[in-house]
C-alpha cells in the first residue's frame, strides 16, 4: 500500500534530551577506553585505498540537537564515507522530487541480503530494493536533479556539505581505486538499466555514486550529519534546514529496517536506534530528538560492519538511555486514581 494519510501534525515528535554533557563526555571516553583494545574484525580489503587503513584506529563522536559535541580518540581524522552517504542522498532526493515518488521509485523494503547483492533487483518485477543497499543507491544517486553529470555531482556534493555544515571533499586516491575496483557495481548499474531502473547513462551514475562514496568526513562531520537527520532536518551547527522533518521519518525508517543490510534484525533487537555502517568502518547511529552518536573503526566483521563500532553503539545506547524501545512502568494501575 503506497497511500499516505498526510501529514502528521508537527507536535507529534520525539521528546527528550541527552544527559548532561558531563556525563555524555565520560560516557564517550569510558566507551573509547573499554572497546579500544578490541581486536576482532578485518580491514577492507575490496578496495586498495582502504586496505591501507590501521587497525587500531577508532574515533568517537556525539552530536546533540542544541549543536554540542562529545569526542574521543580519532574523531578528527578523516577518512572516506561510502556507504554512510546513502541515507543522506536518499534524503536529497526525497526532498528533490518528494518522498513518495522516492519510494514508489526504488522501494523502501529491506533485502535480506548483503549491500552489493543483486538479487533484489532480480527477484522484484519492477527491480526495486532499497536505497541503503548498493542497487537502491545507484539508482537513487541517477535520480537527482540536473541537466548533465557536473550538475548532477554540483547537486550531491552542495547537499552532503550542508548535512555536514563544512564543504567536503573528494579523497582522489580513493576515488581512483574504487573506479579501478568497480565491476561490481557496473554489473549492478546495467541490470537497473535492463530494469528500467535508471535515470540517466549507467556510465555517468557508477562514477556519481563513487565519487560521492570517495567524499571525505570525520566521525564528528558524521555525528553532525547524523543528528541533522535527529533534528527535524535543522544543521545543529549552520541552523540550516537541510531537509524537511517529514523526509527525516522516511529516511530514518528506512535505515532501522536496512541500515546494516542482513544484520539489520540484530542491530535494532541490540541497539533500537535507526543506524549505517561503511565499508571504510564508519558507523552512525541516530536517536531521533536527541542526537546522533558516530564511530569510525576500520576492522569490520563478516557482514561489513564496523565491529568497535557496533559495541560503542550498543554501550552508549543503553547508558545515554537512547533506546527508541525502551519504556518503564508508570507505576499506576490503569484505572487507580491519581
Amino acid at each position: 500500500m503506497s497511500s499516505s494519510p498526510g501529514p502528521i501534525p508537527s507536535s507529534w515528535v520525539s521528546t527528550g534530551h541527552l544527559p548532561t554533557p558531563e556525563v555524555v563526555q565520560s560516557l564517550v571516553r569510558e566507551a573509547h577506553a573499554q572497546f579500544g583494545s578490541v581486536d576482532q574484525g578485518r580491514v577492507a580489503h575490496g578496495i586498495p585505498a582502504l586496505a591501507t587503513a590501521s587497525p587500531q584506529s577508532f574515533g568517537i563522536s556525539v552530536a546533540a540537537t542544541n549543536g554540542a559535541t562529545f569526542n574521543a580518540g580519532d574523531w578528527a581524522v578523516p577518512f572516506s564515507i561510502q556507504s554512510l552517504s546513502k541515507p543522506f542522498l536518499f534524503a536529497l532526493v526525497c526532498e528533490a522530487i518528494g518522498e513518495q515518488l522516492a519510494r514508489d521509485t526504488l522501494g523502501v523494503n529491506s533485502t535480506g541480503l548483503p549491500f552489493n547483492s543483486v538479487l533484489a533487483v532480480e527477484r522484484t518485477e519492477e527491480g526495486l530494493s532499497n536505497p541503503m543497499v548498493n542497487a537502491g543507491a545507484i539508482a537513487a544517486t541517477s535520480l537527482v536533479p540536473g541537466e548533465d553529470a557536473e550538475a548532477k555531482w554540483r547537486f550531491i556534493l552542495d547537499g552532503l556539505s550542508r548535512f555536514a555544515g563544512r564543504r567536503l571533499e573528494v579523497d582522489a586516491a580513493v576515488y581512483q581505486s574504487e573506479q579501478a575496483t568497480n565491476a561490481g557495481n557496473e554489473n549492478i548499474a546495467s541490470l537497473l538499466s535492463a530494469h528500467q531502473q535508471l535515470w540517466c547513462e549507467p556510465r555517468t551514475a557508477i562514477d556519481l555514486y563513487t565519487r560521492q562514496c570517495a567524499l571525505l568526513v570525520t566521525a564528528q562531520d558524521l555525528a553532525l550529519m547524523a543528528c541533522t537527520l535527529a533534528n527535524g532536518g535543522r544543521q545543529p551547527l549552520s541552523g540550516e534546514t537541510v531537509i524537511a522533518p517529514l523526509i527525516c521519518r522516511r529516511v530514518l525508517a528506512v535505515m532501522v529496517t536496512a541500515g546494516l543490510y542482513e544484520t539489520s534484525g540484530d542491530w535494532l533487537y541490540q541497539i533500537g536506534l535507526p543506524g549505517k555502517s561503511g565499508v571504510s568502518g564508519g558507523m552512525i547511529t541516530v536517536a531521533p530528538g536527541k542526537g546522533a552518536l558516530a564511530t569510525w573503526s576500520p576492522p569490520l566483521d563478516e557482514a561489513g560492519n564496523s565491529v568497535r563500532g557496533q559495541l560503542t553503539a550498543h554501550f552508549l545506547s543503553e547508558r545515554l538511555g537512547l533506546n527508541l524501545f525502551d519504556s518503564r512502568p508508570s507505576g499506576e494501575a490503569i484505572g487507580q486514581a491519581p
